[in-house]
């Protein structure tokens, strides 16, 4: 949450000449706010539908940007395993300015809550990842070069 998946992903989207989708986007045009959803649907829930949603953009031909915590689904890592993976790191010192957004239902207790849920992914994140920038220091435009690099040397892609 807050590394900068969506304004990423555009603006790496852009340069391929590829969509670009968002699953979080994806779900609330479907299902609306996920916060609201969260509230009355529930974490188990969400996480059934978001399954769905990233199975199915991961069939497309684009840039695709997950929720942070689609990683935690068997499921969606076995599926990413057709796709080229890049891990957005970073050191969290940027993250509170990014986060204060709100509508965000897992960070009751903001910046602890994202420390926490962090550092409990991180090493599912590394799992899939084909790659991992370190977006904590790098300006946008370097961040699309390492990416592009990494898809160069890639032979799937």
């Amino acid at each position: 949450m807050g590394v900068g998946k969506t304004t990423i992903g555009k603006k790496l989207a852009k340069s391929l000449g590829l969509p670009f989708i968002d699953t979080d986007q994806v779900f609330v045009a479907d299902h609306g706010p996920i916060s609201d959803f969260f509230e009355q649907q529930g974490e188990a829930k969400f996480r059934e539908l978001e399954e769905s949603i990233v199975t199915e953009v991961l069939t497309k031909d684009a840039v695709v940007a997950t929720g942070g915590g689609s990683v935690l689904s068997d499921h969606i890592r076995a599926e990413l395993s057709i796709a080229f993976v890049v891990y957005l790191a970073t050191d969290g010192r940027h993250i509170s300015s990014r986060l204060s957004g709100g509508g965000r239902p897992l960070l009751q207790n903001g910046l602890a809550d994202w420390r926490r849920i962090y550092e409990s992914r991180k090493s599912l994140y590394e799992e899939v990842a084909d790659l991992q920038v370190d977006t904590s220091n790098l300006p946008l435009a370097g961040i699309i070069e390492k990416i592009r690099e990494g898809l160069a040397k890639d032979e799937r892609f």
